[in-house]
């Protein structure tokens, strides 16, 4: 029968040394037998160099022996070699083997355990506090055996040379070993009191870095700073007194190693004067003597190494030792397949303080059947429908799905029937489709071989996503992305055809909202820089940001004349901005007319000022750089407080023209030119369609440019290929890259894709706007009608549709009926609703 292994939180640190390096380990001991001869051996070739040959005089066991101690100094150095490479082994698989295991056990405990701790404390045990104990099972083996078989052997070769000056040799060692682990008692103590304040700084860290908003909005950085330097202070005092206790050990130790030496030096030179002992013998004695402290440090160092990894290892694994609230996977069978009708009976939850949140409920639904969960703020809503999950185990009552206890089914069992969508859901680091297809892998994952096949098509995908009305936002991704020239590579002949027919079918029609790109016309939606290179910078030197300081660039402005103009441009603009934006806020809605960003406001003030008494060419070459960058940021047909000097666009499209000559003959790979012809990979997909740039951003503009190419990628066959390109949209940490209402649709477009038997959503549509809401309140009423729906709602009005409505308040159910009953009835629903009693 197969030895059950016991939770990782209750392994002991040794336990980890040999499975899974059982034969490194013997291989390493295997190595430390040779080495440990390699050790020993020059010590006695020393004896003999002296006695024998250079007492004799014979130059030829000079030659023999000194080689022979060569040779044994090179093996064991390139055997100790060997040891640190299969302890680095040993200590590297099994820290990776730790951390898995802890991770694994972590996501398992309940959600109330996270309730109480921060991210922080979770990252530092798995990344600092377990690294030592990695490092402790690579040297467990190595380290003591290797120190071990030295002390013996240089012990046994020191009775050969002298019993006596052997026995004065190692009579300090006891008195080492009784004062070492009291000292270290004390390490140990201030150590257990250094993991603890470690793991407050890292929980005030984590806090700190997730709740950046609000200090920015309270302005509470000095209250922040305060809390955090209070606990760095606290920690650099427990970390002073747990280093001196750790230096006292070994203080203590080489003080007592060093007197060994003493003792030799004055009986054995006693000796050696009177003739009782050979010279030659007396050298070897004191080097076999000085590598036996060698080992003994690397003992005292393996020791404290112990001592400090295995408090940091205790410590993290009783932190998280907290039974899981349920199994993770049924024992000998597959996970039910229920009939998702659902009975409540005097279902109570109360927090570990006593608590109760809800209790008392009684409520049942049919299967295939509606219900939707209202009530005031903070009655227990959200609490309930997460009992209902198996999110929260519940301290009272009973919950039965199909007829089975919720409290009694494993994991898998519920989410291979259940899916939930929370208020604020959790979107992965990843890409859409990652996070869209994230409930399909894990049943996928569970359900195969674990490759996560079987999973929908990219039809089912596209589906879920027009469903959920992010298909949209899925499409501008795609056409914002930059095309992989060697993945797409047959996209863009495609896109180019696209591109035409967008210009001929539309081009007239769209002339108001689009600026076509053409090389003899000016491009009054572009920059000025834009419309000089009209291209795109394939070298960092020449982007945008860089023009200003790139030399070559500036020379190519004296080549044509251009560098006055642009100077004096500069100088208008930045007198406009100071003039009519000087005194107010520093909005971006008040500078949208104006190339100078908010920031860079109080810059300008000084240079304008300078201005009154300089002329351009008396301003430094930072200050003219300044007045440079803002003039190649100027968009005329964006940034109206003045106009275009015609003189000046003529010079710019005579330097546009001039730059593209100079710059094909001197580097011919800085820039992209745009070409109707060429598709060009550094620019976006809608960019290469649109050969051109928005005149607005209205949104009914906005629209009329999508439908038209839409329809055109629809001719083309080419829009569900963009889709699939835009699902592979990163979007950042937990989601950031996304607007709220995309993490939430995203969220309810995963649980739609995996069409459980029953969806509990809480309040899943409150960062919608109505539209986006209605569209997937439609849904729930058509395409999941024969779904077990539990929403959470928190807009009464979506309620009518739902087949019974439970009203609750401070924990309980008061009122139960359809919509149209409670508003007859005139109680707490009706009151909800109309806002009167």
């Amino acid at each position: 029968m197969k030895k059950t292994q016991p939770p990782v939180v209750k392994r002991s640190m040794p336990s980890w040394i040999f499975p899974g390096n059982v034969k490194l380990q013997v291989a390493i001991v295997c190595v430390i037998a040779v080495t440990v001869f390699a050790r020993v051996f020059p010590i006695e070739m020393q004896r003999r160099i002296i006695n024998e040959a250079i007492n004799l005089r014979k130059i030829d066991l000079l030659m023999t022996y000194c080689m022979m101690y060569l040779g044994a100094v090179v093996l064991a150095g390139a055997l100790k070699y060997l040891i640190n490479v299969i302890q680095i082994l040993i200590s590297q698989r099994t820290l990776a083997n730790m951390r898995k295991d802890l991770f694994n056990y972590i996501l398992t405990l309940p959600l109330n355990f996270f309730r109480k701790t921060g991210s922080g404390l979770v990252v530092s045990s798995l990344v600092k506090e377990l690294s030592s104990a990695g490092d402790f099972a690579g040297m467990s083996l190595g380290v003591p055996v290797t120190s071990v078989l030295t002390l013996v052997a240089f012990a046994v070769y020191l009775f050969f040379l002298n019993p006596w000056l052997a026995g004065i040799s190692l009579v300090i060692y006891p008195f080492i070993l009784f004062v070492i682990p009291l000292l270290q008692k004390r390490a140990n103590k201030a150590n257990k009191k250094r993991v603890d304040a470690t793991r407050t700084l890292s929980n005030r860290i984590t806090e700190s870095i997730s709740g950046i908003h609000e200090i920015h909005g309270n302005g509470s950085y000095h209250m922040e700073s305060r809390k955090f330097g209070k606990i760095v202070d606290e920690l650099l005092k427990i970390r002073i007194v747990w280093s001196l206790w750790r230096f006292g050990v070994k203080s203590t130790n080489n003080f007592f190693i060093q007197l060994s030496p003493f003792l030799i030096f004055l009986v054995g030179g006693y000796l050696a004067i009177n003739g009782q002992l050979e010279l030659g013998a007396l050298v070897a004695f004191i080097s076999a003597q000085e590598k036996l402290y060698d080992p003994w440090k690397e003992l005292i160092n393996f020791y404290q190494l112990y001592q400090d990894s295995n408090v940091g290892y205790k410590k993290s694994m009783e932190y998280f030792d907290v039974p899981p609230e349920h199994a993770i996977k049924p024992e000998g069978r597959a996970p039910y397949d229920l009939d998702v009708g659902l009975e409540v009976k005097d279902l109570a939850f109360a927090t570990e303080d006593g608590i109760r949140l809800i209790h008392g409920i009684d409520l049942s639904l049919e299967s295939g059947k509606h219900l939707a969960l209202v009530g005031f703020s903070g009655s227990g809503k959200s609490t309930l429908a997460q009992c209902i999950g198996q999110l929260y185990k519940y301290t009272g009552g009973s919950v039965l799905i199909g007829q089975k206890e919720v409290a009694d089914l494993t994991k898998s069992d519920v989410v291979h029937n259940v899916g939930f969508v929370a208020q604020a859901p959790f979107i992965f680091d990843g890409t859409i489709e990652d996070n869209l297809l994230y409930s399909c892998t894990s049943l996928s994952e569970e359900d195969g071989d674990g490759k996560g096949d079987g999973l929908p098509s990219l039809d089912d995908q596209i589906e879920v996503l027009q469903q959920t009305g992010v298909f949209p936002d899925v499409l501008r991704f795609g056409l914002n992305a930059l095309l992989d020239p060697i993945k797409y590579k047959d996209l863009a002949p495609v896109i180019n055809r696209v591109r035409s027919s967008f210009q001929r079918d539309f081009g007239e029609a769209l002339a108001d909202y689009v600026e076509f790109f053409n090389e003899d016309n000016y491009l009054y939606h572009s920059s000025i820089s834009e419309n000089l290179i009209f291209g795109t910078a394939n070298k960092k030197d020449f982007s945008d940001k860089r023009l200003p300081k790139n030399k070559y660039f500036l020379e190519f402005l004296d080549k044509a004349d251009l560098r006055r103009p642009l100077l004096s441009l500069g100088s208008e603009l930045s007198r406009q901005t100071v003039d009519i934006l000087g005194n107010l806020p520093p909005d971006k809605v008040f500078f949208e007319q104006s190339p100078i960003d908010p920031e860079e406001l109080d810059s300008y003030k000084d240079l304008v000022d300078d201005l009154k008494e300089k002329k351009l060419h008396q301003l430094s070459p930072e200050d003219q750089g300044r007045l440079l960058k803002v003039a190649l940021r100027f968009t005329p047909g964006r940034h109206k407080m003045i106009g275009m000097p015609d003189m000046l666009r003529n010079l710019v499209l005579e330097g546009r023209a001039l730059f593209r000559e100079r710059i094909s003959a001197d580097d011919p790979e800085a820039i992209s030119f745009i070409d109707i012809s060429e598709y060009s990979h550094s620019q976006t997909i809608l960019n290469n369609i649109l050969f051109g740039k928005p005149k607005t951003e209205k949104q009914d503009a906005q629209e009329k440019i999508d439908k038209s190419i839409i329809q055109l990628l629809i001719e083309e066959d080419l829009l569900e290929r963009i889709v699939e390109i835009g699902m592979q949209f990163q979007v950042g940490q937990k989601g950031d890259r996304l607007s709220g209402g995309q993490r939430q649709k995203l969220a309810i477009a995963r649980a739609f894709l995996k069409s459980p038997k029953m969806l509990i959503m809480d309040e899943a549509t409150s960062a919608l706007d109505n539209k986006s809401q209605a569209r997937i309140q439609n849904q729930i009423d058509t395409r999941l009608r024969e779904k077990t729906i539990i929403s959470v709602v928190h807009r009464l009005d979506t309620t009518k549709t739902y087949d019974r409505v439970a009203v609750m308040k401070a924990g309980e159910i008061i009122e139960t009926g359809t919509y149209d009953e409670l508003i007859a009835k005139k109680g707490a629903f009706h009151e909800l609703v109309t806002g009167k009693k």
